[in-house]
């Protein structure tokens, strides 16, 4: 079964900072799109069905925490991978990122290896979440077609 290419969605409102992420995303075999503020992103997640979002935490309409909780608190999004990327590094930043469910985050200026790394990680992750859950599926699908168990 073939898998179809990841999909990232970097929501950034600072341009040269998309085309930073952009341009290390380049040997990233995925699609990107790009969101510019927290209500875009929140759009974009809908049409685009992104598998990862880099999430700047500072931006327009909605913060990056608003964003990343409205999409944890929601089933049909709370799957997408959330990689907080933000100038922000004060302890209590980083608590208000895990408390939105971030699944990760990462300081800027962003290290190039290091936010790959994530990212190939975070997008496996997703991939074998993915797995499970279409398992999960079948075999519900199965015990529900072979109807109750005689003893």
């Amino acid at each position: 079964m073939s898998q179809r290419k990841s999909r990232i969605l970097i929501a950034d409102d600072n341009e040269p900072n998309v085309e930073l992420l952009q341009a290390y995303l380049d040997g990233v075999v995925c699609d990107v799109a790009v969101a510019v503020d927290g209500r875009d992103a929140l759009d974009k997640v809908a049409s685009f069905q992104p598998d990862l979002i880099l999430l700047d935490v500072m931006m327009p309409k909605l913060s990056g925490f608003e964003v990343c909780t409205q999409l944890k608190n929601d089933p049909a999004t709370r799957g997408i991978m959330v990689l907080m990327v933000t100038a922000l590094n004060e302890l209590g930043d980083i608590e208000r990122a895990v408390d939105a469910g971030t699944d990760d985050f990462l300081s800027k200026p962003v290290n190039k290896l290091e936010l790959l790394k994530r990212v190939e990680n975070m997008l496996r992750l997703r991939h074998v979440s993915d797995e499970v859950d279409r398992l999960r599926q079948y075999i519900q699908q199965m015990e529900d077609e072979s109807g109750p168990k005689l003893s």
